[in-house]
Order: C-alpha cells, then sequence, then structure tokens
C-alpha cells in the first residue's frame, strides 16, 4: 500500500488507534525522548508531538511495534512480503515451467517495472516552501540522551551518486547538527556512501548529497535496509508499495528525491575539508558509541511541504523502535538468502537483546556432519550479516522464537571441544568490545542433533558446596546465579567485580582445577552489577562485551573435555590491557526524568509510567558518555 504522504500515513494510525497526539509543549532536548522511552516500553503507541517550540510538529515511534510496521509497509505480516519474494524468484527460476506458465509470467514481469521510481518534471510537494536560509535550528530536532554531542537527525535517508556509475545509493546515517548549516553525516567504512566519498576524494570534487526527512515510512525503511551494492533502494520501496516511487530534481544539486519527502537538506561534502567531531550518540547497542572523526555536510538549500512533520526515532537500550524495522529486514531478506546462497535454511530469527549484528538464530534442515559450519561461514561472508558476531545453528525442529528450546538444544547437542567455532573478521563499527575497530572475532554454536553422550549431573547439592567454597575463596565474587545448573545444565553465571589491575586469570585457573570442571560447560562471568537472573538484561550485556577471539577460552581440565570461560565483564585499559575507552550505558538523567515525572498528566497518556532508566541508573560504571578508567574500578 502506498502512502500519499507522512500525513496520510498519520491519519491510518490514528484510524487504528495507534497514535497518540501530545497538545502540551514538549521540548525536543530530553524531554521527547524521555517520554518516547516509556511509553515505547510500556503500552506502546506512536507519538504526535504537536508543539516543539518549532513551526513543525515532531512524529516518534511511528513504526514501533509489529502492527505499525505492517502498516507502514502495507502488509498484513511481516512474512508475506518474504513469501512474495520467495513466490516470484521461484516462477522465474522454475525449470518445469510449460508455454502457457511463461505467458502468465509475462503479467507479472509488467507488474513488476511499474515498481521502477520514475523521475518527473516540474516541483513536487517537497519543494513547496524553500527557506530564504537554511536553518536547522527551525526544526524539532531531537537531542536523545544527557551525553550526546548535540540534536540528531536520527532517521535520514541520505542520497548520493557513484561518481562512476552514475547510481544512486539511499542509506540511513545519523547526523549531528552543528549549526543551522552543517552536519556531521556518520556513515561507517562498509557503506556505500562512505566508497562513494572516497572516489570524490579521489577526483578532489566536492560530493553532492541530498537527505530527505518524512514522506511515505517506507522510505526510512528502505533507507535502513541491507541491499546489495548498486540495486537503487527505491526499486524495493516501489516493490513494497505497489506503486513507483516520483522523483523530483533537487533545486541545486542534480540529486532527484521523492516527490512527496516532507523535508529535503540540499548541500555537499567537501573532501578536502578537515573531518570534525562527532558524537557521543546514545546508540542502538544501548551504549554510547563514542566520539570520533567524521565528514561534514554543508546544507545550502532547505525545501519542505507545506503543513510538513518531522519525524524521528530513539535507540537506545532494547526494545526501542529499530527492533521492528530490524524484524521487517530478518523477514523480508530470509527468501534472498534461501533463495540465492543457502537452500538447507529454513527460518533466522535476531533477538533484539542482540542488538541486531549481535546474535542470530538460525534452524536448518542440517543432512551431515559439519553442515553448521558450513551455513556459518556462509552467511559470515553475506553482505551486512558479515558484521554478526554471534551465530547459533539449531534442526529444523526447533522453535527458534522460543528461546528456553534454543538454549536446550545449545546444552544438549553442543560439545564445547568439537562444536564451537571462532573466527574473525568484519564487526559492527559501534560494536565496542573489540581490539580494532570494524575487526574481530565471531563465535559459532553448532547445535544441531547429533550422537553426544550426556552423563546427568551429579548431585546439585555437591555443586552448590563447590560453588560457596568457590565464593569464599574470592571475594570478586559478588552473587551467582545456580538456578540453571539445578535445572540440570552446565551453565554457571559468575558476577565478579574487577579490583584494580585484577584479571580473572586465577579464578579461571581454580575453577578448572575443580570438581565444577568435571560437571559444568560454560561459566559466564558478568559484572556485579548486573542481576544474575535476569536473563533478558544479562543477553544483551553480554551479547556487546564480549569479543569471542579474546573473550572465549577453552580451558584445558584434568577431565578431556574442558571447560568454556566467557568473560563478559568491562574490558578496562589498566586491568585488561584494552586500548580503547569503555563506553557507559544510555539512561536518562535525573533532571529530565523529575520534569517528565512532573508533567506527565500534562501530556494526556494515561496512567503514570515510571522511567526504564531508573533500573538502570544503578548499573551505570560512572556519570558521562565514557567510562572512567582512572582507577580501573567500577562503582
Amino acid at each position: 500500500m502506498a502512502y500519499k504522504n507522512q500525513l496520510s500515513f498519520i491519519e491510518r494510525l490514528e484510524k487504528e488507534q495507534e497514535l497518540i497526539r501530545v497538545k502540551t509543549f514538549v521540548s525536543p532536548e530530553l524531554e521527547a525522548s524521555e517520554i518516547n522511552d516509556r511509553v515505547v516500553k510500556s503500552f506502546n503507541k506512536a507519538l504526535l508531538f504537536e508543539k516543539t517550540g518549532t513551526p513543525f510538529p515532531l512524529l516518534m515511534n511511528a513504526m514501533g511495534s509489529e502492527k505499525r510496521m505492517c502498516l507502514a509497509l502495507g502488509v498484513n505480516h511481516l512474512e508475506d512480503i518474504g513469501k512474495e519474494i520467495e513466490r516470484i524468484f521461484s516462477k522465474l527460476t522454475s525449470k518445469q515451467m510449460g508455454f502457457f506458465d511463461k505467458l502468465s509470467l509475462l503479467g507479472e514481469l509488467r507488474d513488476i517495472s511499474k515498481w521502477m521510481p520514475k523521475k518527473i518534471s516540474g516541483k513536487g510537494a517537497c519543494q513547496e516552501v524553500i527557506m530564504e536560509e537554511p536553518d536547522l535550528s527551525l526544526l524539532p530536532i531531537i537531542k536523545c540522551w544527557p551525553h550526546d554531542g548535540g540534536p540528531f537527525i536520527t532517521l535520514p535517508a541520505v542520497h548520493t551518486i557513484d561518481p562512476e556509475s552514475g547510481i544512486t545509493n539511499i542509506g540511513m546515517y545519523r547526523m549531528q547538527v552543528y549549526d543551522k548549516k552543517t552536519t556531521g553525516m556518520h556513515w561507517h567504512m562498509h557503506k556505500d556512501a562512505a566508497r562513494h566519498f572516497e572516489l570524490y576524494k579521489k577526483e578532489k570534487k566536492k560530493m553532492p548529497v541530498s537527505v530527505i526527512v518524512g514522506g511515505d515510512p517506507v522510505y526510512a525503511y528502505v533507507a535502513s535496509a541491507p541491499l546489495p551494492e548498486n540495486i537503487n533502494e527505491y526499486i524495493l520501496a516501489g516493490f513494497l508499495r505497489k506503486k513507483r516511487v516520483a522523483l523530483v530534481k533537487c533545486l541545486t544539486n542534480d540529486i532527484y528525491v521523492p516527490a512527496d519527502a516532507d523535508f529535503v537538506f540540499e548541500g555537499y561534502i567537501d573532501p578536502e575539508e578537515d573531518f570534525r567531531t562527532e558524537g557521543p550518540f546514545g546508540d542502538h547497542t544501548g551504549f554510547y558509541s563514542l566520539a570520533d572523526q567524521y565528514p561534514v555536510f554543508h546544507v545550502s538549500c532547505i525545501t519542505h511541504r507545506k503543513n510538513a512533520v518531522y519525524p524521528a526515532t530513539v535507540v537506545g537500550i532494547p526494545p526501542q523502535e529499530d527492533a521492528w524495522m530490524g524484524k521487517a529486514t530478518e523477514r523480508i531478506f530470509l527468501a534472498p538468502i534461501r533463495l540465492s546462497l543457502l537452500p538447507e535454511v529454513v527460518d533466522m530469527v535476531l533477538p533484539v537483546e542482540g542488538v541486531f549484528h549481535n546474535i542470530v538464530i538460525v534452524k536448518i534442515h542440517s543432512t551431515y556432519r559439519g553442515h553448521a559450519f558450513k551455513v556459518m561461514n556462509a552467511l559470515w561472508g553475506a553482505g551486512q550479516m558479515m558484521l554478526n558476531k554471534m551465530m547459533i545453528i539449531v534442526d529444523n525442529n526447533v522453535d527458534i522464537n522460543n528461546y528456553h528450546e534454543v538454549f536446550e538444544a545449545v546444552m544438549k547437542n553442543v560439545a564445547i571441544d568439537k562444536d564451537i567455532l571462532i573466527s574473525r573478521g568484519p564487526l559492527d563499527v559501534l560494536d565496542h568490545s573489540t581490539d580494532s575497530t570494524g575487526f574481530g572475532g565471531k563465535i559459532g554454536f553448532d547445535a544441531c542433533s547429533k550422537e553426544i553422550i550426556r552423563e546427568p549431573l551429579k548431585k546439585t547439592e555437591v555443586i552448590s558446596e563447590e560453588i560457596q567454597k568457590l565464593k569464599t575463596a574470592f571475594k570478586s565474587i559478588v552473587d551467582y546465579n545456580d538456578t540453571l545448573v539445578n535445572q540440570g545444565y552446565r551453565i554457571l553465571i559468575l558476577s565478579v567485580k574487577k579490583e584494580p589491575n585484577h584479571t580473572l586469570h586465577d579464578l579461571k585457573k581454580h575453577i578448572a582445577q575443580s570438581v565444577l570442571s568435571e560437571e559444568l560447560d560454560y561459566i559466564l562471568f558478568i559484572e556485579h552489577l548486573i542481576a544474575c537472573d535476569d536473563y533478558k538484561d544479562v543477553v544483551w550485556r553480554s551479547a556487546n562485551n564480549v569479543e569471542p577471539a579474546r573473550d572465549c577460552e577453552l580451558m584445558q581440565t584434568p577431565h578431556a573435555k574442558g571447560i568454556l570461560f566467557i568473560d563478559a565483564t568491562m574490558k578496562s585499559q589498566k586491568g585488561d590491557n584494552f586500548k580503547k575507552d569503555w563506553p557507559n550505558i544510555i539512561c536518562a538523567s535525573e533532571e529530565t526524568i523529575a520534569l517528565v515525572d512532573k508533567k506527565w498528566n500534562d501530556y494526556n497518556l494515561g496512567p503514570f509510567v515510571v522511567s526504564p532508566s531508573k533500573k538502570y541508573i544503578p548499573l551505570k560504571y560512572s556519570d558521562g558518555a565514557i567510562v572512567d578508567d582512572n582507577n580501573n574500578t567500577l562503582k
């Protein structure tokens, strides 16, 4: 379904009772984000802030649920898109089609041609109003978290042109606003726009860039989608909308943008200009991505439609709105993976605690020993899946949306000395655990069924006694969770407080020589700030803090199998010889929380909702975006 514009999408959300209008004044600086965080994690509706202190309303969390994501993409179920892709590809590649079957494809191919983007003459609705002087301060651009470097444009569709092929790429890269006419451009080394930039730099030419915000919600989605290089994202948009995207030429450069966008920022990046500090930014990992050097985008022209609405999203400790954009990608791009790369893949899921790249669970038709390793290696070499850090492969009979079933498959079917693969390769630039930015270890678990003889655990009372002895011997152990051990699983979670210049080596060595190593397969170390029994937070923090090649150690024991230690604690510069700054987790400030508490009834949002940050403030290492490592201690 194609929306005429963003206003028509807002009307649809309102009709479906998925949107709340907030009519009292809300500041785009911190206040809107704190309200959004409470709503996302409670009754979860889209929010339209009508009074922002600027000429424009602010739309947030518009795609923050499965229902609203489906409404944005015009489907009843996210699965429908992948099924349609698979149906079309299957028809086009079938070897058993008769003459009349092939004729029937002509109509289908004609429909596909109708989805291709089309350049139109004249001006579009996005150019109804031309600012006399471009001024980003006139928009309700949000500052999300207290230690962010400034306000950020968080839902931009950034248009760049490959100077060699002439093909336009649309990507989503956050943009820190420096002043009325300049922003940062946070594109990573793996992105198409970064490659375009290097080509312009080689030619010593200014790089034209145009950015749209708003319009049909599908534009924001396709800008974030992991399409192959040199495939125009508006082809996917046309397929999803079942209607071609009408494109109009920008006023100050030769880039074409959707005619129905709410805002267009036209400008350029000068490759000869020095980079500028961008960040910190409270990111989708739940941690701050720290300040770094990025190109500067100069805004030469701003146009917008009449009655424009500025959309924004907040990322942070999951779940957030981006989880549903990621879920759409998971469902849409499963079909191409299965059809073009790995037909044995049945399904896959990216748990929200893994913040997109960190964790993926894959279900396959396993037919031979090592099949899972083949799938791991293939996926780690496929597009954006190359950024995955932890992969679990299970059999077709496992419900991968039931994490208990997945956990049981790992506990039952993984021999730690044979069925775990540690590799190295590209990782997300935002992964703070790596020694080298954008590169590090990966770990894969072959949890498919195989002949493994499992002796039952000895009496758990004996194990509990050993744990108590361990806790007495090592004062660094603050708490532990042996619930899983008591249920017959061979994994123990230890909460540890690392003292100055202290590593876990002595503790690991002691465990490896104890009775525990005979009984257990896994010891997971987490920080003392985290509750051992809060499995969602344990998984989230572990997925962020572990660099598998460094932090997953299979230590030999007096017994043949060994024991796998997983160090999910913070890595410090002094104690662990970690060479980078370690980021803090993201929380609202006490001042912002108090402000929203005081004004809650004015927002007309319903019953009071406690700030989610209340849970996480005690889990911060210190104040600020960077952990204070001067004393190499946690509070």
